[in-house]
């Protein structure tokens, strides 16, 4: 074959193979749209909740929870990401008058609490103080971190959501103060339930977690194989990411952090539904199967911050990222912001049911952060 048609040839597929690579890039919403979807979702949830501090109802249960648990700490990390490319001064004073509300502290104010749920906020706490540092914003939240650090237990984080919830905090505290102890500690923490927990709630073989030791198996899901669910693993990613984004490149276990990521994500990919959700349990579409915002949000927002920042292949992921995002946008997002296909709180496919466009979940705030999350990294691609 004449050389030169073999080097036209590989020209003409090295043209295509880009054409399509930016064809996908092309395909997602316009950064300037992304950020006013963004800004209208919120708009809806500060309408909904003009005071911070109100306790949150929840009806089936009869009770009241106060609004420093964690689903209202998730909102607040998506809002303060949102804040990081859209600083405006109404989003700061709201998330500075819910913390100083609340005196810097955690759930009921206790700082002996070993429940990582209940100091879920000390992340958010911890960005405030960034912006304005002021001793006393983390008083209480180096209090239970130290606790955490002298005391030798790692066994705290018995179901994957606490991932999320507990080590970020630890990691952003290591990363402000300069204390590797705590950077030291999450590690530890991580492994435990990576490797030890009934035997490890980490799967290496498909590359995901059980929630629990309840879903180990002998458990299986109604088609036999094994239960993986959306959020809880969404959870997972989430922590990855907001653990990275603080790490330095040389710092002590990112590599196996970075491991974990990739490998997740790669085994989010062929879980994806083909209209761009995610079902709430990614081996079982038979099991309560539809479209689910909450983990499909969280995987987003892995794959969008791994894509930018080198650590996945961006002409794999992005179409994945785009089908995504899109279907969100397009089917969960209403005209005033509400957000719709959110499985209300629960451990496994079954609970928070039924997961619709207009179904209304017993909290509407995680998945309002977990959107903001996914959207601010969309937006910075």
């Amino acid at each position: 074959m004449n050389r030169n048609v073999i080097i036209l040839g590989i020209v003409i597929l090295a043209v295509s193979f880009g054409a399509l690579s930016a064809g996908a890039a092309e395909n997602l919403q316009p950064r300037d749209e992304v950020l006013k979807t963004l800004i209208k979702v919120n708009d809806h949830y500060l309408r909904k909740h003009p005071d911070p501090l109100l306790g949150i109802p929840y009806y089936s249960r009869k009770k009241v929870y106060e609004a420093n648990i964690w689903t209202r700490a998730v909102y607040f990390e998506g809002l303060m990401a949102l804040h990081s490319i859209y600083p405006a001064n109404r989003y700061y004073d709201y998330a500075y008058k819910w913390a100083d509300g609340f005196k810097w502290g955690m759930r009921r104010d206790d700082t002996t609490t070993r429940n990582a749920d209940n100091y879920c906020a000390t992340q958010v706490y911890i960005d405030l103080y960034r912006l304005t540092p002021r001793p006393e914003m983390l008083t209480k939240t180096k209090a239970i971190m130290n606790m955490l650090v002298n005391t030798p237990q790692i066994d705290d984080w018995t179901w994957i959501d606490a991932i999320q919830m507990g080590m970020p905090a630890l990691v952003k505290l290591s990363v402000t103060t300069g204390d590797a102890r705590y950077a030291e500690k999450a590690y530890d923490m991580y492994t435990w339930t990576r490797n030890v927990l009934a035997g490890g709630l980490y799967n290496s073989k498909d590359a995901l977690w059980w929630r629990d030791a309840d879903f180990v198996p002998p458990y299986k899901e109604p088609n036999g194989r094994d239960c993986y669910w959306s959020r809880g693993n969404g959870w997972v990613v989430a922590a990855l990411v907001r653990v990275l984004d603080e790490l330095p490149a040389d710092a002590p276990h990112r590599s196996e952090y970075e491991r974990d990521l990739k490998d997740m994500c790669a085994a989010l990919v062929k879980c994806q539904r083909e209209d761009g959700f995610w079902n709430v349990s990614l081996h079982d579409a038979s099991n309560f199967g539809g479209k689910e915002l909450t983990g499909t949000s969280l995987f987003v927002y892995g794959m969008a911050w791994g894509v930018r920042n080198g650590l996945l292949d961006r002409d794999k992921y992005m179409p994945v990222i785009v089908k995504a995002w899109n279907a969100m946008v397009n089917d969960a997002v209403h005209d005033n912001g509400y957000l719709g296909y959110v499985q209300g709180t629960g451990k496994e496919p079954k609970d928070g049911q039924p997961v619709a466009y207009d179904s209304k979940p017993d909290f509407d705030d995680y998945g309002t952060g977990c959107f903001l999350l996914a959207g601010t990294e969309v937006y910075k691609l």
